[in-house]
């Protein structure tokens, strides 16, 4: 998902969408370019990704961050970036690409269930809720455009199993957004905080094992209800996350999660 300023949003590339604007496509496997989309990829992993993805393959969190990601901290900015690592090979296949199709599908991540979408977010203050934006943006190489099967952004994305995706990445957005600026002061961006803040967005092995088994309990009042829901659910942690890391580094208040007065 982009992050938007409000002034650059004439200036990115694609169509936009309203609500109501259709745009055509239809991907199938006699079509001439099918899987072409699944090379070569600079394919961003968002939080729920992870989740869904270490389901799917049975795995830790650990390991699939060891195992298919690139973690990735680009010159001036404050958080990492966390992209799929693509197989060794002369196309850079995605590593879930097989021969009768994606390996993963029924749990693809957010970017490859909205293709040939872009969804972005844009914020009218540093600190304030995000506002979705779509747009219509396939590449040269695409055939399914010009398949005559129309859509609109809300049936494309029930069609691809595409809401929760849509919800959990705009309230990531909403985190992502914070770290225009730096919160690390001089420990940076590789220190213990940026480690905390990181393992409460991308790993929830880590982040429940920190929650139910530290002393942050004593610190932080969570009534008993949402205990119970984020020690059973990856998705409520996940949430759960969001919310302790505006508290923990920007002390943003929060309904689900308070510090303890000393």
């Amino acid at each position: 998902m982009k992050v938007i300023s409000p002034q650059d949003i004439d200036q990115l590339p694609g169509r936009r969408l309203s609500p109501e604007d259709e745009f055509s496509f239809r991907c199938h496997t006699d079509i001439a370019c099918f899987n072409r989309c699944c090379r070569n990829l600079n394919l961003f992993l968002y939080p729920y990704d992870v989740i869904r993805l270490t389901d799917r393959l049975q795995i830790t969190a650990d390991q699939f961050i060891e195992e298919y990601v690139d973690v990735v901290l680009r010159p001036g900015q404050f958080f990492p970036e966390v992209v799929l690592r693509m197989a060794a090979d002369k196309e850079r296949t995605c590593p879930f690409l097989t021969p009768e199709g994606c390996a993963v599908y029924p749990d693809r991540p957010d970017t490859c269930r909205t293709f040939p979408i872009e969804q972005g977010a844009i914020f009218a203050h540093p600190a304030g809720k995000a506002t979705s934006v779509f747009f219509y943006r396939p590449p040269g190489f695409c055939q399914g455009q010009h398949e005559k099967k129309s859509w609109t952004i809300s049936t494309w994305t029930r069609d691809q199993e595409a809401e929760i995706y849509h919800r959990m990445t705009h309230r990531w957005s909403e985190v992502r957004h914070l770290f225009q600026s730096n919160p690390w002061g001089t420990a940076g961006p590789e220190g213990p905080q940026a480690k905390m803040a990181f393992m409460a967005a991308y790993n929830m092995d880590r982040f429940r094992a920190f929650v139910f088994e530290s002393s942050f309990f004593n610190r932080y009042r969570v009534k008993a209800a949402v205990k119970k829901k984020i020690r059973r659910s990856n998705e409520a942690l996940l949430l759960f996350g969001f919310e302790w890391i505006k508290l923990f580094l920007w002390r943003l208040p929060s309904k689900m999660i308070r510090l303890r007065k000393n």
